[in-house]
């Protein structure tokens, strides 16, 4: 297909900012492109960048292996900022981290405002898009001896087994005390529900948005009300 790019304001370098967003929204990284980089990444279909330091053009994951899938490009009202949302495999940031923006918040003042907002680089969320997104690029292409793609291959049932099992070495693990056993079981649970949630296509954030209307809409008694309690709605 055929993209027009005329519409975007190179600056006086021949580069634009480019915002690299991940499907769930969260703010990957920032990085220049020019226009060979653009049309490279338009062709291709993963992201491409000019880098300032080296001057010179290259792959996002390309040694890494953390490359960046394109799923839409757009561009701001003046036309000189784009936004790339991407799937992205493994990490975006080079420290390790999956954004770029992990854990750097810039003040330290909690009663100000921050300028940069973003979870820590801990954050349980951050770790769940990382690991969904992992078993995701698995589904998509497979890889010769992946246990995520032994179980997206033997189906349902099997997921639906493995989940049950690990639900039952929870509670086993529960019962005999030990915390450390019921940390490595309950990861085991949800590894295993992250990939039940990819066999039909929902994504965490659907999850949590679950969560988080029961929470506005005051229906967390769902959980929290007595013992015998019903919800009323």
């Amino acid at each position: 297909m055929k993209i027009d790019i005329t519409k975007i304001k190179f600056d006086e370098r021949g580069l634009v900012p480019a915002i690299i967003q991940e499907e769930s929204g969260q703010v990957l990284m920032l990085a220049y492109m020019n226009e060979e980089s653009l049309n490279k990444t338009i062709e291709t279909g993963y992201t491409h960048f000019y880098s300032r330091s080296r001057q010179t053009l290259w792959k996002k994951g390309e040694t890494s292996g953390n490359v960046q899938r394109v799923k839409a490009l757009y561009y701001d009202c003046d036309g000189d900022t784009l936004l790339v949302k991407v799937h992205q495999t493994g990490v975006a940031c080079h420290t390790g981290s999956y954004s770029c923006f992990s854990g750097r918040r810039l003040d330290e003042n909690n009663n100000l405002p921050a300028v940069i907002e973003q979870p820590p680089e801990e954050n349980l969320s951050l770790v769940l898009y990382e690991l969904y997104s992992v078993i995701k690029d698995r589904q998509r292409h497979p890889v010769e001896g992946s246990y995520t793609n032994y179980l997206f291959g033997a189906g349902q049932d099997k997921i639906l087994k493995k989940v049950g099992e690990e639900a039952v070495e929870t509670i086993i693990a529960s019962k005999n005390g030990e915390n450390s056993e019921i940390l490595y079981e309950m990861g085991d649970l949800w590894y295993h529900c992250l990939v039940l949630l990819a066999y039909h296509g929902i994504k965490p954030e659907e999850l949590f948005a679950e969560l988080m209307n029961r929470r506005k809409g005051g229906n967390y008694h769902k959980f929290t009300g007595k013992t015998g309690e019903r919800p009323k709605d």
